[in-house]
């Protein structure tokens, strides 16, 4: 986000040459659209690296902020600390197809999953977009899933597309974001940060950006429920611990917007590295390299820096589309327009 409302000396910490989650190397984010006759959903694939998840998972972490949610796979990652297929994202009720269209893709790259070898676990994580897409349609489906994960590059859209189509964000259009930072350690060549939201939460009354409240255009407004899911990938070579500890720094973020994480809005964060591949089988012993943990509060930093504007970036993006029911989200952009115009 730049050239809004002044942000200088607001952010700390440089962003990467993309300002996205794809800054760190080997991440790649697609998207598939939903459109249709009261539609405006869809579905968000991240990869955390290009090759053979199953067989080479990466090391993760999560926090579950609040638990108002719906997704499949976070208790395996909890216990295990690992990421074995790509990230979906995508509406409450688009859980159960994503989780299928992950198991069918692992199987067939690897088809002695659930036989001679463990099964799965695949990672789906949603928001509700009933305000706008009609949920109770069912329309999104395995072949979405696929089409999304087909479509993962190193460049992708932001705002009400994918996953993100049918979300609000403190009562305005816009889902899905990203953002990056760098982070500098002494005697290291440095590490990469990035951020990817869908987000579906916030209270419009409360909003504020860049520590300034932004008047709402009416008295009332809904409370702060709805959801938002937070992914953090890293270069720097952390483990699950590590990783999950960074995870919980996102709940600072939410509060520099002015969101009190409302009962209702189930608020997830996971965190993955990039560095420290996992061999499924192999030797009994492994080396890894790991972070200083007196290095950590530049990674807590950056994460709550790149979650903050990805955010925001979903506003930005945010393009409006009419409801099932005729409704139509708010533009950010136009309320910015209105309320900081020279």
């Amino acid at each position: 986000m730049r050239n809004t409302i002044d942000s200088k000396n607001w952010w700390t910490l440089p962003t990467g040459p993309r300002n996205t989650i794809c800054d760190v190397a080997g991440v790649r984010v697609g998207s598939q659209d939903l459109r249709g006759e009261g539609l405006c959903s869809g579905v968000t694939a991240v990869l955390p690296h290009e090759g053979d998840l199953f067989r080479n998972p990466v090391p993760a972490g999560v926090a579950v902020l609040n638990g108002f949610g719906k997704s499949a796979g976070l208790m395996q990652l909890a216990e295990l600390g690992q990421i074995e297929t790509p990230i979906l994202l995508t509406n409450t009720f688009g859980v159960g197809p994503c989780s299928t269209a992950l198991i069918r893709r692992a199987i067939a790259e690897n088809p002695e999953i659930g036989r001679g070898l463990c099964t799965v676990n695949p990672l789906v994580l949603e928001c509700n977009d009933g305000t706008v897409n009609d949920i109770q349609a069912l329309a999104v489906t395995e072949d979405h899933a696929q089409a999304a994960i087909a479509a993962c590059g190193p460049a992708f859209a932001q705002g009400t597309v994918g996953a993100g189509s049918g979300m609000k964000t403190f009562d305005y259009a816009g889902g899905l974001g990203s953002a990056s930072r760098r982070v500098a350690l002494p005697g290291c060549a440095g590490f990469d940060l990035g951020a990817l939201v869908l987000s579906n939460f916030g209270q419009q009354s409360a909003l504020r950006v860049f520590g300034q409240q932004l008047p709402p255009p009416g008295p009332g407004d809904d409370p702060d429920k709805g959801s938002i899911i937070i992914i953090l990938a890293t270069d720097a070579p952390m483990g699950s611990r590590q990783l999950t500890r960074m995870a919980r720094r996102s709940a600072a973020a939410l509060g520099r917007l002015g969101s009190h994480i409302g009962h209702q809005s189930g608020d997830i964060a996971l965190a993955f590295s990039t560095a420290n591949r996992i061999t499924r089988g192999g030797a009994d012993t492994q080396s890894v390299e790991r972070l200083n943990e007196d290095r950590m509060d530049a990674f807590f930093i950056a994460a709550v820096e790149a979650v903050e504007e990805a955010i925001l970036n979903a506003l930005w993006h945010g393009v409006p589309h009419r409801g099932y029911d005729g409704s139509l989200l708010p533009a950010f952009r136009d309320r910015m327009a209105e309320v900081y115009r020279d």
